[in-house]
């Protein structure tokens, strides 16, 4: 018989009342049938609330007309539609929860543990059976998910083989014949237990005399033979049906028992913590993020101070009329007015000054070196607030320190804070605020006693300022800052007049510009003039030391000039201290140029923290091995006009009267270089 003859003919349509019916009628025996079908591998709990799980699914959702149930067949196997239909859905569901699972694809709903019905802290399963029920269920554990169906619905149900290969056929099993036989060889197998010979008082089978040896022993194929007659079979199957139908399959009389006391009590204290994880996790992720909250990206309240809560009030924020900074005494940040387009947006000001109070994990923060980074003390001084460059700004001032906020317009992620140390600025030093970076651009917020604004490139002395015009508000132009560049091929500044003078500001990367002097530390003054400038388009690459670092100033002065060796021309020694707003932590740098104007210069020392080159010790003292375009090295040395005497010791020695030294040398040598002053001090060189 092929499996295109085992489809079953349809039967009139079932309604959901109709299989409801028979579901509630006959649900003791649907559970049972599922409980035998599902493989004993799933533990008899779990085989208990996965069988009654199944039962309770097989309802239909609408109408069925035509389902996969037999037709009229003879009276022994005739059923009623609606049971057939829930019963035909129970086995199917149940072979699917036998099916193994796949690495790549999604398990069936079946395969899945039941969510309903779901017991906590107990574990149920069927009254225990005798040794034959136990024995009939390690044989039902060692068949397929088909096996189990046929044996199932031809001992349970009653039903011939037709009807169940019909059956099988339509609950998608794709061999029902080999379903069959593995049913078949169950029932021989229980067949021979059957037909066995009872064990006599010694132990052993009477298998000698009587009708029942001579009958097993007589080879005419009727009890006796190894395949088993119709006979022997059907009183195998008889001992098997009253066997599935005892209290050890029946998962509705169940027994109940406890679970792992022990494991269930800890399984509680993890699931108190991961609720209380959960609950955490819960109320950050409820704060502001699909759009700016309250107080932004600003970390939870940390105090409830009257005295700081007002410092965060955008209403109490310091605003300087227009009017007042041309008839003021001083020229500083504390008269510039409040700029910009956004200075009466109060939801943008709060951000700002929550962030600035509590900056969250998500805000991009940065500080020169030396700047505190706390809340205010007081309500702070508004400076500007607009949008520039696709972001909001905010630049806020305290009387210590200068406060960038800025945030992008379209989205919420990305919120920046930026602080300088601003304390004891002057009219130039409070002349300008880095604005905005943006694609390797600067913009700057102007001060607004400053009348004209423009870019000079300090690599080009010879070339004229280029104009960088402003808006309204006195935002500049966007011009390309080096505080990024990788190269140094350009170095632009940022030129402003001023009711006194030009200026040059250079963008060292932080909020304030860094103002360039040249001449004595005792009188320096901008670095506007043809000289200066011609000395920092050689020493400019040289400020990349300095970059970072809180400079306030940075100022480059000729401390001598060196007649070079074998008539190369004459040599220039300059010394560049870079001053910061903390006071501590200057920088010194002595350069060495040779004649050439095309050749930079060329580092021979460097220190920090020493006082050398500026006001409080203008001395100076370095040395740099060099070689003569004919070939041969020197060292030279020079120092400030205050050494009477130099000296070199080491690799190389040699000494002359007076501030500068020449010593003829090898290639590579190294040599300690000291001096001494005028008034009989010792001196050692910059290193």
């Amino acid at each position: 018989m092929s499996t295109q003859d085992l489809v079953p003919s349809p039967v009139g349509p079932v309604d959901v009342e109709q299989a409801e019916a028979a579901l509630v009628e006959r649900y003791p025996r649907l559970v049972r049938i599922a409980y035998l079908v599902l493989p004993p591998s799933l533990g008899r709990n779990r085989r208990v609330l996965t069988a009654h799980a199944l039962v309770q699914r097989s309802l239909p959702r609408r109408r069925v007309t035509g389902p996969a149930v037999p037709g009229p067949r003879p009276a022994e196997d005739a059923v009623d539609p609606g049971y057939a239909y829930v019963r035909g859905e129970v086995l199917r569901q149940a072979l699917v929860a036998g099916l193994p699972l796949r690495r790549l694809a999604l398990p069936r709903r079946a395969q899945l543990p039941p969510l309903l019905p779901h017991v906590w802290g107990l574990r149920l399963f069927p009254r225990v059976g005798g040794a034959d029920e136990l024995a009939l269920d390690q044989r039902l554990s060692r068949l397929s998910g088909p096996g189990r169906a046929a044996y199932v619905l031809r001992g349970l149900e009653r039903q011939g083989d037709a009807e169940v290969l019909r059956v099988l056929a339509a609950a998608g099993v794709a061999d029902p014949g080999a379903a069959l036989a593995e049913a078949d060889a169950l029932d021989d197998r229980e067949d021979g237990t059957a037909g066995a010979a009872p064990e006599g008082p010694d132990g052993g089978g009477d298998r000698s005399g009587g009708p029942a040896g001579d009958e097993a022993a007589s080879g005419d194929g009727s009890a006796g033979t190894g395949g088993g007659s119709g006979a022997g079979r059907a009183a195998g199957r008889r001992s098997g049906v009253a066997l599935l139908e005892s209290d050890e399959f029946d998962p509705c009389a169940l027994q109940a028992r406890p679970t792992d006391l022990l494991r269930r009590r800890q399984h509680a204290r993890a699931g108190v913590v991961a609720v209380a994880a959960l609950l955490v996790c819960g109320a950050l992720l409820g704060l502001p993020g699909d759009g700016w909250g309250r107080n932004g990206a600003a970390a939870p309240s940390y105090a409830r101070n009257p005295a700081a809560e007002a410092a965060l009030d955008p209403a109490r924020l310091k605003r300087v009329d227009p009017a007042v900074w041309p008839g003021s005494t001083r020229q500083d940040f504390s008269v510039w007015p409040a700029r910009g387009a956004l200075v009466g947006d109060r939801a943008l000001l709060r951000r700002a000054l929550a962030v600035w109070a509590r900056p969250g994990a998500s805000v991009r923060s940065s500080a020169t070196p030396g700047t505190p980074v706390g809340p205010p003390m007081g309500p702070p001084q508004l400076l500007f607030a607009g949008v520039v460059d696709g972001a909001r700004v905010v630049l806020l001032h305290d009387g210590l320190r200068a406060v960038r906020y800025a945030e992008p317009v379209a989205g919420t992620a990305g919120a920046a804070l930026d602080f300088a140390r601003t304390d004891g600025a002057d009219g130039v030093g409070s002349a300008a605020l880095v604005v905005s970076r943006a694609a390797g651009n600067v913009r700057y917020l102007t001060a607004p006693w400053v009348a004209e604004t423009s870019a000079r490139n300090l690599l080009a002395p010879g070339e004229e300022a280029r104009p960088l015009g402003r808006d309204a508000g006195g935002v500049t132009e966007p011009m390309t800052s080096p505080a990024s560049a990788r190269d140094c091929t350009r170095w632009n500044t940022l030129q402003v007049r001023d009711g006194s003078g030009l200026r040059l500001l250079a963008d060292l990367g932080e909020l304030a510009p860094a103002r360039l002097l040249w001449g004595p530390p005792e009188a320096p003054a901008d670095a506007t003039g043809p000289e200066a400038r011609a000395a920092w388009a050689r020493t400019a690459c040289q400020l990349t030391a300095v970059r970072a670092h809180g400079v306030r100033s940075v100022n480059a002065w000729r401390f001598a000039r060196q007649p070079l060796p074998e008539g190369a021309g004459l040599g220039t020694w300059l010394c560049t201290r870079a001053e910061t707003w903390r006071g501590t932590g200057s920088r010194v740098l002595a350069q060495f140029l040779v004649p050439s104007p095309a050749v930079p210069a060329a580092l021979a020392a460097r220190s920090e923290g020493s006082p050398a080159c500026g006001v409080r010790d203008p001395r100076v003292l370095a040395g740099v091995l060099w070689q003569a375009p004919a070939g041969g090295w020197y060292v030279l040395a020079a120092g400030s006009p205050d050494f009477a005497a130099l000296e070199t010791s080491g690799g190389v020695k040699g000494r002359s009267d007076g501030p500068l030294l020449a010593v003829k040398a090898a290639a590579g040598a190294r040599a300690d270089l000291g001096g001494t002053l005028r008034d009989g001090t010792r001196a050692r060189a910059l290193r």
